[in-house]
Formats: structure tokens, sequence, C-alpha cells
């Protein structure tokens, strides 16, 4: 069986199954970023009101803060990457012996489950210790299993045609985008902060029941059965040939149809991949240091320079760095499904990402308030949004490239390690670019 007599993916069924997955994987934690306003005011010794508060009012509070408000954003990402990174490493290795169903069923059920405790708990009074404590706990559990969500779904799309990456990269991206759109409604609206966290969290659950229910009719879909019996018929034909090869004569050796790896021969396995890779991989771990080694530690604290005190002053940041960042990061994702240009074997695709190095500089020297060290360059909103615009949009183009090529350059029957492998070094990005974000603005 080949491409060549694989069935048609009538309408699109599975991509749009793919694209709902990626959509899962990160609106949760994008949710949680932008909830951070309702956590850091639930942390206020004493704790405040929330009923009558708005968003708008928690924007303009500059008092003095408690010691679990002012060392929440840090320990909230310590407790994000850390599990990502660790759990994603995991996952490479142990994909092979966890059926793949229950890795993913059981990742958006685990999920599903925090977010539903996290919407009831909006309307229980809590001290701000154990509410910190509950809510650190929540955010390692939804990295944690959204880590081997993200692994073992882009393991699966490697099983697949190279353009059913691109839907879970393009999902993913619109997971951003909704959550900074929600933010910039609230913000409009004036609705209460404790309303408004309600919602943001009833709607992560229904996008994650809605993900769950793609998932379970994905094995109906003919076109992914098929491509998942040739995974399955490949491994011990093309095992042997390259047993043949390397060891002739040594036929005891090779590994009969139907049996499984042992541990030895999965890490030689994963290894061999990764040489195989290794430029993919490392392309996108410096991709996505890059990116959260600016964005948002520097980029969210740009103050803009033609407000004068308006509407625009409230407005800049959502709009400007995050909802920008999203769109563009979204459709750089997406124009992968129509155009993937360098190739999978050119020497400009890793040229570019080294390229993206330039932003780091660049928006170090906008308006970045407060500043002690590093003069004012481009002080106009327009230089931000510009670096904005071409930032985010080479971050989701890029990232989605060197995705959606890992796979393609092993044989079908390793292409869910290696997809295993991206994973991972794209959690290793984002776990690097959080430590390197601190020593970038202590530069500024």
């Amino acid at each position: 069986m080949t491409a060549l007599n694989a069935p048609r993916d009538k309408y699109n069924a599975v991509w749009i199954i793919f694209f709902i997955l990626g959509l899962g994987t990160l609106l949760p934690w994008n949710f949680f970023m932008t909830a951070t306003m309702y956590f850091t005011s639930r942390l206020k010794d004493p704790p405040m009101g929330l009923t009558n508060q708005t968003l708008n009012q928690t924007l303009k509070e500059e008092d003095s803060r408690s010691v679990l408000e002012a060392k929440f954003n840090n320990v909230m990402t310590l407790c994000a990457m850390v599990p990502l990174l660790i759990f994603t490493c995991l996952n490479s290795f142990i994909h092979q012996r966890i059926p793949q169903k229950l890795r993913i069923s059981g990742g958006l059920v685990v999920i599903l489950i925090v977010f539903l405790v996290t919407a009831i708990l909006v309307k229980v009074d809590m001290a701000p210790l154990p509410f910190f404590a509950i809510t650190m706990i929540k955010i390692i559990c939804i990295n944690s299993f959204g880590a081997i969500l993200q692994g073992s779904l882009f393991g699966l799309a490697g099983i697949l045609p190279a353009s059913y990456t691109t839907p879970i990269m393009s999902g993913q991206g619109l997971g951003g985008a909704f959550a900074a759109f929600s933010m910039i409604c609230a913000l409009a609206s004036g609705s209460a902060l404790q309303d408004s966290a309600f919602g943001y969290f009833i709607t992560a659950c229904v996008v994650i029941s809605l993900a769950i229910m793609s998932y379970m009719a994905l094995p109906r879909m003919e076109f992914f059965q098929h491509y998942m019996e040739t995974n399955r018929s490949r491994p011990s034909a093309d095992e042997e040939n390259k047993m043949d090869l390397l060891n002739k004569g040594a036929a005891h050796k090779l590994r009969q149809p139907g049996t499984t790896l042992t541990e030895g021969e999965a890490g030689v396995s994963v290894i061999n991949i990764f040489r195989k890779i290794w430029v993919m991989a490392l392309s996108v771990c410096l991709i996505f240091t890059v990116t959260i080694g600016t964005f948002p530690a520097v980029t969210v604290e740009v103050k803009s320079t033609v407000a004068n005190g308006g509407t625009w002053e409230t407005y800049f940041i959502p709009v400007a760095c995050f909802l920008l960042f999203n769109m563009m990061d979204w459709a750089g994702r997406s124009l992968t499904a129509v155009c993937m240009r360098p190739g999978i074997d050119s020497i400009w695709l890793p040229v570019l990402v080294a390229a993206r190095l330039v932003f780091v500089p660049l928006f170090m020297l906008c308006n970045v308030q407060p500043r002690y060290y590093l003069p004012v360059f481009f002080s106009h909103d327009a230089w931000y949004i510009i670096f904005m615009i071409f930032f985010s949009f080479s971050n989701g183009y890029l990232a989605s490239l060197c995705m959606c090529f890992g796979p393609k350059k092993v044989p079908p029957h390793e292409a869910e390690t290696a997809g295993a492998i991206m994973a991972f070094f794209l959690s290793l990005g984002l776990a690097l670019g959080a430590s390197v974000s601190f020593a970038v603005r202590a530069m500024i």
C-alpha cells in the first residue's frame, strides 16, 4: 500500500480533526496566561471582593503587591516549562510502551478535569496561599499531560502525509489568537473580573470536550485507517532490508514480524533517528528559544509613545503584542498548507532560523520601560508593530516547516518517534527561552 492508492480525505475531515486537536493542546495554557489578572487579584493580602472589579480597574492597579502576587508570573513560568520539558522527553522514549490512544485521550480528559475544577474554584472563596498552591499544581498537571498530548499528536501526524502537521501547528496558533481576542473583548465590555474568568475556563472546557469527541471519531476515517495499517505493515520488512545490508549472514538476529522492540533496540533507534533529523530538531529549538526569550518578557513591557494617556494606551499591549503576535503566528503556520519553501534539504531553512536572532536586539532597543543600560533607538509604536509582524510570522512559518519536515526525513515506521523527538526539542526551546528571557530583560 502506498500513497498512490490511498483513499481521499473526504471533506478534509481528518485535517479538520487534527486542527481541533492542535487547538486543544495550546488553548488551555493560553487561557491560563490570559487569566493572569484574575489569579493575581485573588492573591492580594487581604483578599479583595471580585464581583464588582472590572478588568480595566485591575489593569490600573499599581499598588504594593503581596509576595505571592509579585512572584506569581515567575513561579507560573517555572511550573509550566519544567514539566513540559521533562514529560516531552519522557514521551520520546515511552511512547512505544504506552498505547497512543491512552496518551492522547487520557491527556485531554485530565486537562478537561483541571479546567472544570478551575471554573468551580472561581466561585469558591479561598485564602491566598492555598489558592496559590492549588493553581501551581493545576499548571503542572496541564503542562505535564499537555506535553504528552502534544508529542503524541506530532508523532501521530508523522505517520500521515507531511501536510497533516500543518493543521496541528495552525490550531495551536489559533488558540493563542482566540485567547488574546477574548482578553480584548473583556477589556472592552468592562465585565466583572470573576465573570470573565469563569467564562474563560468554561470556554476552554467546551473546546477540550470538542477535541475529545473529534479524536474519538478519528479511527473511523478511512483515510486515517489506511495510513495506520500501512504503518503497522512496514516495520518488519524495512527493518529486515536494513539488517540484510548491514549484517549479511546474520539473519537469525532479524526481528520477526509482530515482535516489539527491546529496550536496547528502542534506545539505539532514538539515537539513530536523531542523527537523521538533528538539523530540523535544533532549528525548531532555536526558533522557540528566540521567541520565548523576548515574548512576552520583553515585548509586554514596551510602552506606547503616541497614546498620550488615551484609550490606545490601554489596548496597546493587548492588541499590538498579544493579538498581533498570535494572528501573524497563525498566518505563518497556516501558510505551510499551500507553500513549503525552502525545501526539506535546503540550506536556507537553518539560515533563516539563525537570522531570527536579530529580533532580540531589535526589541531590546524599542521603548521598553523601565530601562537602565541601553538607549531607545526605535521609540515610535510603528517600529514595534513592524518588528512584531515579521517576528511572529517567521516564528509560525519556520517552526511549522521544521515540524513538518522532521518526520519526513526518516522511513515511515520511524515517523512517530521522529515526531516525538521534534516535540521534545520544541519544548526544550520553550524552556531555554524562558531561562534566557531573564538575562535579556536584565540587560536592558
